[in-house]
């Protein structure tokens, strides 16, 4: 069975620091794209970071640009992302999605689309 694990979800202060990790089971992470997308109160699906399976390309989302990370652990078969000058609006359950097609992922970015994979989410608040 594939699945995705989110963990590094907690409440932290404006101005703070998280970093949200994603490890596969039952598949081998070094084949696909990772996507991270969350899901605000009140809001729809964001697509926030995609990195490709070789970790050589990246996309962010404008609103999260300069301040949050991704990379990846092929050996670890675990995605990061690394959360910096985390803002209110942050806060979300995080999803991450796995597919070994990059564009599909980065077109998900934006669109409703089909991935092969898709974490449980874990969630991040950012309050004073």
């Amino acid at each position: 069975q594939l699945q995705l694990v989110e963990s590094g979800g907690d409440f932290v202060q404006p101005g703070g620091s998280l970093r949200l990790s994603c490890t596969a089971s039952g598949f081998s992470l070094e084949d696909y794209a990772i996507g991270w997308f969350r899901h605000g109160p009140g809001k729809g699906r964001e697509g926030v970071s995609v990195i490709s399976s070789s970790g050589g390309s990246t996309k962010y989302a404008d609103s999260v640009k300069g301040r949050f990370t991704i990379s990846r652990d092929n050996g670890k078969n675990t995605d990061y992302l690394q959360m910096n000058s985390l803002k209110p609006e942050d806060s979300a359950a995080y999803y991450c999605a796995a597919d070994k097609d990059f564009q599909e992922i980065v077109l998900t970015m934006t669109s409703n689309r089909y991935l092969e994979v898709w974490g449980q989410g874990t969630v991040v608040t950012v309050s004073s």
